[in-house]
C-alpha cells in the first residue's frame, strides 16, 4: 500500500488512499507516479461529501459560472419576442429559467448521468430560435420598437410576444421528444462503439475555441474590468492555491482555535467574479465608469438593470404552460431538431470532459444514454415551463471542475438547488442580473481555455506520431473554426429553396462542435489505421468493456438509492438501454454501493478542514 500523505490540508490527503477510483489516471498507475501529484490532486472526487456549508459556498460558484449564458439567453430572445422595453417580463423569464435549470441538474445528478454537470439554457437552440422569430409572420410590429408606444399592461401587447413564446415552446417539446428516444433507446450508447480519441479531441476543444468571440465580445467592453477578473482567478487558482489561510472555527474538543483553509484552491472563481463585480460596484457608485451609452466601459456599470431588480416580485412560482397552451410550428421543429443533434454530441463531449476532471472512470453506454435521455426531458419541462429554450450540459462549469480541484456532485446537487430557490424569490435572482459583461467575459477566458485543453489531452490515447492522426485531428479542428465562420459571415450562401431545410444546414454548419466532431468521426472511421493507431485499444479498456464491469465506475455511475440493486434482480432489465447490468456475485447483485450520494467514511482519512460559512462570501 501507498505510503498516506501527510494530512495538512485540502490538497495533500485527497489522493491518500489506494483504492479509490480518483487515484488512478487514464494512462495506468506507472503514469501517475511520474506525475507532480501537487498539480493534479482532487481536492474532492464525484462521489465524495464535502460539508454542507462548503457545498453551498462552492455551489454558489458554480451558479455564478454558469449566469453568463443563463441569463443572456433571455435577454436574446427578447429581442426576438419583442420585449426589448418589457423589463418585468424579461425578469420573469430569468427567473422560470433559473427555476428549470435547477430542477434539470437535481434530474441529471440523481438520475441521469450522475456526473457533477449543471444543466441550463443552451446556445444551440438559440439560432433556430432566433431564426425562426425572424420569420415574416413573427416579424415584430414596429410600435412594439418604440418604448414610448408600448404599453406593457395591454392586452395586444400580451399577445404579440405569448403568441411567439407559445409557438417556441410546441417546437422545443417536439425536438425534446426526439432526443429522450435516443437517450432512453440507447442509440447514444450504439453510436459511442464507433467514437474514439480523434472524435472526441476536436468536439471537446472546440465546445471552447468556438466561443472565443463570445468571450472577447463580453470581455471587450472594458477589457480593464475583465483582465483584472482573469488575473484574479488565475492568480488564486494558479499561485495562491497552496497557500492556506488561517480562519477561526470552533469544535467540541478544541474549543475556539485556528484552522488553516485552502481556500484559493477551492474558491477561485467565486473569489474573482466577487472582487471584481465589488470593484464594479465602487466605481459605478463613485461615478469612475461612464454614465453615457455610447461611451466605452458604460456597460461595466452595476446599475443598468436596476429597473428589473425593482419590477421583480419577491416571490414567484413558475408553471407548466404559465404563458398558454404551446403551439407548434414544422419550421421551428424542424430547426430546433437541428439544434438538438448539436446539442447531444457536445453533451457526450462534456461528460467525458466532466469524468476527466472530476476524477470519475469514462461514462459507460448506460450512463450515456440516461444522460442525454434525461437532458431531453429538460427539454421537455423548459418547453413546458415556458423558458424560450431548452437545457443541455454547460461546458463553462466542466472548466470550473478542472480549475477548482472540486469534482463532488453534492457540490452540483447544492448549486442546482440554489437555482431553484432563486427561481421562486425573483428579486434574489435579479440581483445577479447585475453582474457586469466584462467581469463574464473575463471568466470565460479562462474557462474556455480549460475546456479547450481537456479536449485536447484526450489525444493521449492515440499515436501522435502517426501522419493520419495529426492530419484528422488538425483538419477536424480548422474545419470546425473554418466553416462556421465563413457560413456566420455569408448567411445567404445556403439557399435550397425550402425554408426548413436551409434552417437545419445554417445551425449545423455554424455549430463548431459538430463539424470538428463529423470530419472527426468520418475521417477516423474511414481512413485506414490500426485500432492501437487510432488509441481504439486504450480508449475501449477505460471507456467501454473495463470501466463498466469494475467496482469504481458502479460507485459513480449506477441509480440511486438502491435502484441498481431492485432492478439487478429483473434478468430482463439488463438489456434496458439505459439501466446498469448487474454483475453476479455481488453483494447486491449490482456490483457496488448504489447509494452513493451519502457520505462516505474512508480509514485513515481525515476530516475536511473547517470553514465558517461567512468566509466563502
Amino acid at each position: 500500500m501507498a505510503p498516506e500523505k501527510q494530512s495538512n490540508g485540502l490538497d495533500n490527503y485527497a489522493f491518500a488512499l489506494e483504492g479509490r477510483f480518483c487515484d488512478m489516471t487514464d494512462a495506468g498507475e506507472e503514469l501517475q507516479s511520474s506525475l507532480d501529484e501537487d498539480t493534479n490532486k482532487l481536492a474532492y472526487c464525484v462521489t465524495d461529501v464535502p460539508p454542507w456549508y462548503l457545498c453551498i459556498i462552492l455551489g454558489i460558484q458554480h451558479c455564478l459560472t454558469a449566469f453568463g449564458g443563463i441569463i443572456a439567453i433571455p435577454l436574446i430572445l427578447s429581442q426576438g419576442l419583442c420585449l426589448q422595453h418589457d423589463g418585468l417580463t424579461q425578469s420573469h423569464l430569468i427567473s422560470t429559467i433559473f427555476f428549470v435549470s435547477g430542477i434539470c441538474t437535481l434530474l441529471q445528478v440523481t438520475f441521469g448521468v450522475r456526473l457533477p454537470i449543471l444543466q441550463g439554457g443552451t446556445f444551440t437552440l438559440l439560432a433556430p430560435s432566433m431564426a425562426m422569430l425572424s420569420m415574416p409572420e413573427w416579424t415584430c410590429p414596429a410600435w412594439t420598437q418604440n418604448a414610448s408606444l408600448v404599453n406593457t399592461s395591454s392586452a395586444d401587447f400580451t399577445d404579440v410576444w405569448q403568441s411567439r413564446l407559445r409557438a417556441l415552446q410546441g417546437s422545443i417539446i417536439v425536438g425534446s421528444l426526439f432526443q429522450m428516444f435516443v437517450g432512453f433507446s440507447g442509440l447514444i450508447g450504439l453510436f459511442m462503439r464507433f467514437i474514439g480519441p480523434l472524435t472526441i479531441a476536436p468536439t471537446i476543444s472546440l465546445i471552447g475555441l468556438s466561443l472565443f468571440d463570445s468571450a472577447g465580445g463580453s470581455a471587450g467592453n472594458h477589457w480593464g474590468i475583465s483582465s483584472m477578473t482573469t488575473a484574479l482567478i488565475i492568480l488564486f487558482s494558479q499561485y495562491l492555491r497552496h497557500i492556506s489561510v488561517p480562519f477561526p472555527t470552533y469544535s467540541k474538543d478544541k474549543k475556539l482555535h485556528t484552522s488553516r483553509v485552502y481556500v484559493f484552491q477551492i474558491l477561485p472563481v467565486l473569489l474573482g467574479i466577487t472582487l471584481s463585480w465589488l470593484i464594479c460596484y465602487i466605481l459605478t457608485t463613485f461615478d469612475v465608469l461612464p454614465a453615457q451609452p455610447d461611451m466605452y466601459g458604460y456597460l461595466a456599470r452595476t446599475d443598468l438593470k436596476g429597473d428589473v431588480i425593482g419590477q421583480a416580485p419577491w416571490f414567484t412560482f413558475p408553471y407548466p404552460g404559465q404563458w398558454g397552451m404551446p403551439t407548434v410550428s414544422l419550421a421551428g421543429v424542424v430547426g430546433i431538431l437541428a439544434g438538438v443533434i448539436s446539442s447531444m454530441i457536445e453533451s457526450v463531449g462534456d461528460y467525458h470532459a466532466c469524468a476527466r476532471l472530476s476524477g470519475a472512470p469514462p461514462p459507460p453506454k448506460h450512463a450515456i444514454n440516461r444522460g442525454i435521455g434525461i437532458e431531453g426531458l429538460g427539454c421537455l419541462l423548459a418547453g413546458a415551463w415556458g423558458t424560450g429554450n431548452g437545457t443541455t450540459s454547460y461546458s463553462e462549469n466542466v472548466g470550473a471542475l478542472g480549475i477548482t480541484k472540486v469534482g463532488s456532485r453534492m457540490v452540483i446537487v447544492a448549486g442546482g438547488a440554489l437555482m431553484v430557490i432563486m427561481g421562486v424569490f425573483g428579486k434574489v435572482g435579479a440581483v445577479f442580473t447585475t453582474i457586469p459583461s466584462p467581469v463574464m467575459g473575463g471568466m470565460f477566458m479562462v474557462m474556455f481555455g480549460v475546456i479547450s485543453a481537456a479536449g485536447v489531452s484526450n489525444l493521449q490515447y492515440a499515436d501522435m506520431n502517426s501522419s493520419r492522426n495529426i492530419f484528422i485531428f488538425g483538419f477536424s479542428m480548422f474545419s470546425g473554426l473554418v466553416i462556421p465562420n465563413w457560413i456566420l459571415k455569408n448567411p445567404n450562401a445556403i439557399a435550397t429553396g425550402v425554408i426548413e431545410l436551409d434552417q437545419v444546414f445554417q445551425v449545423l454548419l455554424t455549430t463548431s462542435m459538430f463539424v470538428g466532431g463529423f470530419f472527426g468521426f468520418v475521417l477516423d472511421n474511414t481512413i485506414p489505421g490500426s485500432k492501437h493507431e487510432r488509441g481504439i485499444l486504450a480508449w475501449n479498456k477505460a471507456h467501454k468493456d473495463d470501466s463498466s464491469n469494475t467496482l469504481e465506475s458502479e460507485e459513480v455511475y449506477n441509480l440511486p438509492f438502491g435502484i441498481s440493486a431492485a432492478l439487478s434482480s429483473s434478468a430482463w432489465l439488463r438489456y434496458v438501454p439505459f439501466c446498469p447490468g448487474g454483475r453476479p456475485g455481488s453483494l447486491d447483485g449490482s456490483g457496488a454501493d448504489t447509494n452513493s450520494l451519502e457520505p462516505k467514511l474512508f480509514p485513515g482519512r481525515p476530516e475536511p478542514a473547517q470553514i465558517i460559512v461567512g468566509v466563502g462570501l
